[in-house]
């Protein structure tokens, strides 16, 4: 019975010791699951916020994006593809037309082939953005303004390096006399590539552009200005005309931030916006 008694006590000592060791490993087993699984639920928590924040903006597209070629239409593509080949601004070109008459005024300048359909836009990259056709500075302004370039020598001898393939302004400028002088412009380099006078003006046509430049108060350069103060955008053709009620203006073509083209009436004499048009296709 003895013998019994103690190896029941003995057992029991065991059991008592083993069943303590094992609370106190589930204890700490406990202590290091529940630390690690609050350590990971932080993490995981703090994962899923930070890609909570980041996920919409890398997957989500700003609608309505000027630059976005899938949603221009032709012409808006062709005018883009074509204005980002430009270098030489309006008011850059035109600087550099007066310079090769002496004397004269410029009446009417323009960038040829842009919009025109029987010519071929020069080749450029669909990818282009406002601020390439700018030049490539990587300037934020939708403006598609091409970077100035050296004008052309006011010499009146045609550049040797001006190219007759790429994109061109073609100037009209004027004599005090009403003679008038055709000057190309390398639209890329801002080389003088021809310069010759108008052979085929009559008397009557010489009087008449003398008579304008006389009434014309405000320079093309203001009638650009009074145009893009109204619709951002590049200046692409100015011209001195009479409108259908007989009103001396400067026809002023801007192409706006969204590649459209807007065709103004600017007031020769007062600088006052008497018409515009939109062609949105």
């Amino acid at each position: 019975m003895r013998l019994e008694t103690r190896r029941n006590k003995t057992v029991s000592s065991r059991t008592r010791r083993l069943r303590v060791v094992g609370a106190l490993c589930a204890v700490l087993a406990s202590a290091l699951v529940t630390g690690c699984g609050q350590d990971s639920g932080d993490k995981t928590a703090a994962a899923t916020s930070e890609a909570a924040k980041v996920i919409p903006k890398q997957t989500t597209t700003p609608s309505g994006s000027p630059s976005s070629t899938a949603q221009l239409t032709e012409a808006q593509t062709r005018r883009k593809d074509f204005l980002s080949t430009v270098k030489v601004t309006f008011d850059k070109a035109a600087t550099t037309a007066v310079g090769e008459v002496s004397g004269g005024k410029l009446t009417e300048i323009d960038l040829e082939g842009l919009d025109d359909e029987d010519n071929a836009s020069p080749s450029a990259s669909p990818s282009a953005s406002p601020s390439e056709s700018a030049g490539g500075d990587g300037s934020a302004s939708p403006s598609p303004y091409g970077t100035p370039s050296p004008s052309g020598s006011a010499s009146g001898s045609p550049s040797p390096s001006g190219s007759s393939t790429g994109p061109k302004w073609i100037a009209e400028v004027v004599e005090k006399d009403g003679t008038a002088h055709t000057v190309t412009i390398d639209a890329v380099s801002g080389d003088v590539i021809d310069s010759v006078p108008d052979e085929d003006q009559t008397d009557a046509d010489k009087q008449q552009l003398a008579d304008w430049l006389t009434k014309a108060t405000q320079t093309p350069q203001q009638a650009a200005k009074v145009a893009t103060d109204k619709k951002k955008g590049t200046v692409t053709s100015v011209d001195l005309d009479e409108n259908d009620t007989q009103t001396l203006v400067w026809e002023v073509d801007v192409v706006t931030e969204d590649w459209n083209r807007t065709a103004f009436e600017v007031n020769a004499e007062n600088g006052k916006i008497t018409a515009e048009e939109t062609d949105d296709n």
